[in-house]
């Protein structure tokens, strides 16, 4: 009601005004109190049937811009009709605009299909080199024990490339089934085993029997990005990896590393944040933890931190059918 008043106060103010100096004029002219009196009220009765007809015309389109609105993507074709020129010119503006929205929407998903396949490509050709060197170095492992870390550090940076890249769309990368988390738990931890051994860290991992509903690759990639972090930024101690007791269905990654500030906390999964994410010695990429979340999501899995500067951190990988909280 407010907006169709907004509407046409302008045009009732004159209706009135033009009623109440027709009336005065009649007045002033002598004329009988009861005609003009009447006169005054059959104009206002009728400019209430005009005020309630209009009334219901501008919420009914009100109601109906309002659900192309929501619906994406628009249907212009349900705009209603238009009631003058300004109307119809503005409808017209509106095709315009959005015919242009989708030619450069097709023109930006066609420059990213073709640089996706570009780098698509590149990772899997790079694998065959980084393979060969590892094997080269593989023959004398202790003398190339610090190039072979290094190796494996390229290895990580691929893989994230690549899980980057798919991430874009992952509807038609996704397989879900019931699977065995500790075998995907076992996998990462396989993977990592040398970094473990490297760095003298204890690992606490207590089985867990659990069965979850998931898509074991993309869910493989984010628990070794969580076990990665830990390693990365745990100097001495212990990573546990354990079900939560408090929460159900729930994964926890552990470790008693350097932890990260409470005002950096709620940053950790933005795409490019890069800062010190409250650590003292290393800096981040900021890629792993925003894809993280994103895979989680597309999961419909849950992922959350808590972390103490000196103390370490615990991530919180939710794997029920239900999101868990994130940052």
């Amino acid at each position: 009601m407010a907006g169709y008043l907004k509407k046409i106060w302008k045009t009732a103010a004159l209706f009135l005004a033009s009623t109440g100096i027709m009336a005065m004029v009649l007045w002033l002219y002598n004329c009988p109190v009861e005609p003009v009196l009447y006169g005054s009220l059959l104009c206002m009765a009728l400019f209430a049937g005009a005020f309630v007809y209009g009334y219901f015309r501008f919420r009914s389109k009100a109601q109906v811009l309002s659900q192309i609105a929501k619906s994406i993507p628009l249907d212009l074709e349900k705009l209603p009709l238009p009631q003058d020129n300004n109307e119809a010119a503005l409808q017209q503006m509106i095709h315009e605009l959005n015919r242009m929205r989708m030619e450069a929407e097709e023109a930006r998903m066609t420059s990213y299909r073709e640089m996706a396949d570009y780098y698509t490509m590149w990772v899997h050709q790079i694998k065959t080199p980084i393979a060969a060197l590892r094997l080269l170095l593989g023959e004398h492992p202790q003398e190339n024990k610090a190039a072979l870390s290094e190796v494996f550090r390229v290895e990580e940076y691929v893989e994230m490339v690549l899980g980057y890249l798919r991430s874009e769309d992952m509807s038609s990368d996704m397989k879900f089934s019931e699977c065995d988390l500790d075998k995907i738990i076992r996998e990462q931890i396989h993977k990592y085993a040398s970094v473990f051994i490297g760095k003298k860290l204890q690992l606490d991992y207590e089985r867990t029997q659990e069965k979850v509903l998931t898509d074991p690759k993309w869910l493989g990639f984010v628990i070794g990005q969580c076990i990665s972090n830990a390693l990365k930024y745990t100097k001495t101690g212990e990573i546990r990896i354990y079900l939560s007791e408090s929460r159900p269905h729930t994964l926890v990654i552990e470790d008693t590393g350097a932890g990260i500030s409470a005002e950096d906390l709620p940053r950790i999964f933005e795409k490019g944040f890069t800062g010190y994410n409250g650590r003292t010695e290393t800096r981040s990429s900021g890629i792993g933890l925003y894809l993280s979340r994103k895979i989680m999501k597309r999961l419909d899995h849950g992922i959350s931190v808590e972390s103490e500067p000196g103390k370490g951190t615990r991530v919180y990988l939710s794997l029920g059918r239900r999101r868990a909280e994130v940052f």
